[in-house]
């Protein structure tokens, strides 16, 4: 399944998407696709409700509602850093041996055509196309990175944005540069893991104003998403409806020669194989 919410911000409603023109509305089934749904194990039973829906021709149309993030603002948002080694490399840093782990605001997370907003002070504001992790159940001290799979409740296009100045030169964690007001779209759509024939072979890419920046695919990750999973779950827990961000490819504007950093007036497109794509208009600060 493409689990969807559309509607206005704060008041969106669950769908199921069938195609790019159609939908199937849920929302009489479903009061959210938030911690209490993944919790209680209904995905399998969604999916019954929206075949039956679907034979018995019970199909809605697109007709330029708001698409809102996937899932309702998770419990936490857990990032990855340096996941790509061309990445590192184009950081001048080095490749990690461990996961580097940090946080972003629950509350960075828009609609994936939601308005970017840079935050008051920014100088170096930047892009980064990424696959997101949504967690299935609640999940501590997995037994082994097979286990993850059982852990997942799907797959998500999202954009890391990040300020590079807070996040590298104001002596602080890197979720200082990360957790700005709509610094985490998310969406169009989750994708159960059944919708995807393999996670780890995605193409990835993002454009700044129609030029391409980022090109890349799932398959350099250095983690993939199951070792994440389980490597997490080693030191704390995973709630159902947390979403991790596993890090993005290169072309960012830090990495750039020279540097790009993204202005009032920008466009940003991106899209992942099988995930679909986003666009948001870069504000200027409040």
């Amino acid at each position: 399944m493409h689990l969807m919410r559309i509607g206005a911000a704060g008041s969106e409603r669950p769908i199921a998407r069938i195609d790019d023109d159609s939908y199937i509305d849920v929302s009489d089934v479903v009061s959210d696709f938030n911690e209490a749904f993944f919790a209680s194990g209904d995905i399998a039973r969604l999916a019954d409700t929206v075949a039956h829906r679907l034979e018995r021709g019970q199909v809605e149309q697109f007709a330029g509602e708001r698409i809102g993030s996937p899932i309702a603002r998770p419990h936490q948002i857990l990032c990855i850093g340096l996941n790509y080694s061309d990445h590192a490399a184009e950081t001048g840093q080095a490749v990690p041996d461990e996961p580097i782990l940090f946080t972003k605001s629950p509350n960075t997370m828009i609609g994936p055509n939601d308005d970017v907003r840079i935050p008051r002070g920014a100088t170096k504001p930047d892009w980064e196309v990424e696959l997101g992790i949504v967690i299935g159940k609640r999940t501590s001290y997995l037994d082994s990175v097979e286990d993850a799979k059982d852990a997942i409740a799907g797959f998500v296009l999202v954009n890391d944005v990040s300020e590079r100045e807070f996040q590298l030169e104001r002596n602080g964690q890197w979720s200082k540069g990360k957790s700005a007001e709509t610094f985490n779209p998310t969406g169009p759509w989750l994708a159960t893991p059944d919708e995807i024939p393999d996670v780890l072979d995605l193409g990835m890419w993002l454009d700044i104003n129609g030029q391409r920046r980022q090109t890349g695919s799932t398959s350099t990750m250095i983690f993939d998403p199951y070792f994440i999973v389980h490597y997490l779950s080693q030191f704390l827990v995973l709630e159902p409806g947390d979403l991790i961000d596993t890090g993005t490819p290169p072309g960012v504007g830090m990495g750039l020669k020279p540097q790009v950093w993204l202005q009032p007036g920008d466009v940003m497109t991106l899209g992942i194989d099988g995930l679909g794509s986003q666009r948001q208009d870069v504000l200027a600060p409040r």
